[in-house]
């Protein structure tokens, strides 16, 4: 089969939780099909078993495809390092610490790096699915892209092309990008996907009518607007999730400081029904929640100096309930922070932290790497992984103790055993609920619309050389 591009006529109009969706789609066909992204922006990741680090987007999309992640479904990932600078992981493992410019110096490296993950996922799967990143038609960056024409040229991929409907402009940004679109992947079209359309689609009829005939290309499918409330990519999504809210118990703050990373560790807490979930952007009197979490952060320190400055560290000192932290925001509860070789912070400082821990926090290279099955809590065997520079001596997994709790493990809360006794403690009416078949209903319902919104057939068939 031909390789498959999911290009964007922008960001955010779609293209993850579409590859997401086919994947499903062409794994329920007994196709072997893995996804694929060449480079992504993010600070939501996972680690894979081996123990390599990738987009959290990826992991979503190859547990839609029913295939174990790996590090070559996304070779480079860029994760913000503050100050204009990002840290460059490339075949799941730190490599540099760089500016964008010299980034784009290295970027034939890259390239390579690229091209071998993306040859030898061919030799093990019958198709592969690249997300494209942002638009194909960024002329100023055509000769350093990775996502979009550097794949589609060098694999003579089969190309979609993805519109939100939901901005406005949808004409103009598929036509602009139907004219500006290299030839070669222009030839390789099969069809556009509106998406996030919302109302009745017969209203729409005359719009692809004009695609097709004034445009020259099909509309594959008009995809209505449908949240997806699991591992969203960009932070900015947080305000995306759909909270159920119908049996409330517990009120949680939730602070989002500027170094906000690994927001999926919020997903279990946001799809239960019995607990709200405000995010804490600013200063905030938190006496009226029940507790407050601390999430994980890219940038510890200078995210701890945020709460110094907001005025939030006192109003958390003075919360009097439970606090819990994960990675980053398990740091912060130590009594003191040193990062002597400037790996957390642009130079050498020793940060004071909370003091609820008795335990101190020293930044060191390489970054721990790790997915397993840990001993927690009261609980033997919770799944999870860890993503830290930051090592703790007394406490290096997790503490607990009276109100305080925290862990280096992520995906603590996607736990349900230790998500019910964890919240039980605070509010003993709270029962929980089964976050693995509500995570699988998510995929499986945003699929089944895909599917019936999609010409899956016409996909299919341009996939298919003969």
């Amino acid at each position: 089969m031909y390789p498959l591009a999911v290009l964007g006529t922008s960001s955010d109009a779609g293209k993850t939780s579409l590859v997401m969706a086919l994947c499903r789609i062409f794994s329920d066909q007994d196709i072997r099909v893995a996804p694929f992204k060449a480079q992504n922006v993010s600070n939501n990741s996972a680690v894979t078993k081996e123990n390599r680090e990738i987009s959290r987007a990826q992991c979503l999309q190859a547990e839609a495809a029913r295939i174990e992640p790996s590090f070559m479904l996304n070779p480079v990932l860029l994760k913000s390092h503050g100050n204009g600078a990002v840290q460059v992981i490339v075949n799941g493992e730190v490599y540099k610490n760089q500016s964008i410019l010299e980034y784009y110096k290295e970027i034939e490296h890259l390239q390579h790096q690229v091209k071998q993950s993306f040859s030898s996922l061919q030799t093990q799967y019958d198709l592969i699915i690249a997300e494209g990143a942002g638009s194909p038609v960024e002329l100023n960056l055509l000769h350093k892209d990775l996502s979009n024409t550097f794949v589609a040229k060098t694999f003579n991929t089969k190309n979609i092309l993805v519109a939100d409907i939901e901005r406005g402009g949808v004409f103009a940004s598929i036509y602009g990008t139907l004219e500006l679109l290299d030839p070669l992947m222009r030839k390789n079209l099969i069809g556009v996907v509106i998406n996030k359309f919302r109302g009745d689609r017969q209203f729409f009829v005359e719009g692809e009518k004009i695609i097709k005939e004034r445009f020259g290309v099909p509309v594959l499918g008009v995809i209505p607007f449908q949240p997806l409330n699991i591992d969203m990519e960009d932070s900015q999504s947080l305000q995306n999730y759909q909270q159920r809210q119908s049996n409330i118990k517990i009120h949680l703050a939730v602070i989002v400081y500027p170094g906000l990373s690994n927001y999926n560790d919020l997903d279990a807490l946001m799809a239960d029904d019995e607990i709200v979930v405000e995010l804490i952007h600013s200063f905030q009197n938190l006496e009226n929640f029940d507790a407050v979490i601390l999430p994980g952060s890219k940038t510890v320190i200078q995210d701890l100096q945020w709460l110094k400055q907001l005025g939030l560290f006192e109003e958390i000192h003075r919360f009097g309930k439970p606090v819990f932290g994960i990675c980053g925001g398990y740091q912060m509860l130590c009594q003191s922070l040193h990062d002597p070789d400037c790996i957390e912070y642009p130079a050498p400082i020793t940060e004071s932290g909370f003091s609820f821990i008795d335990d101190e926090v020293t930044y060191t290279n390489p970054k721990i790497l790790r997915q397993g099955k840990y001993p927690l809590f009261s609980c033997t065997n919770i799944a999870g992984y860890e993503i830290h520079c930051g090592q703790m001596k007394n406490y290096p997994l997790y503490y607990q103790k009276g109100r305080i709790a925290g862990t280096h493990v992520h995906g603590i809360f996607d736990h349900n055993n230790f998500r019910r006794d964890y919240f039980a403690a605070i509010c003993p009416d709270y029962l929980g609920f089964n976050y693995q078949a509500y995570r699988e209903s998510q995929i499986q319902d945003f699929t089944d619309m895909v599917t019936r919104n999609l010409n899956v057939k016409a996909i299919l068939k341009a996939l298919n050389p003969n």
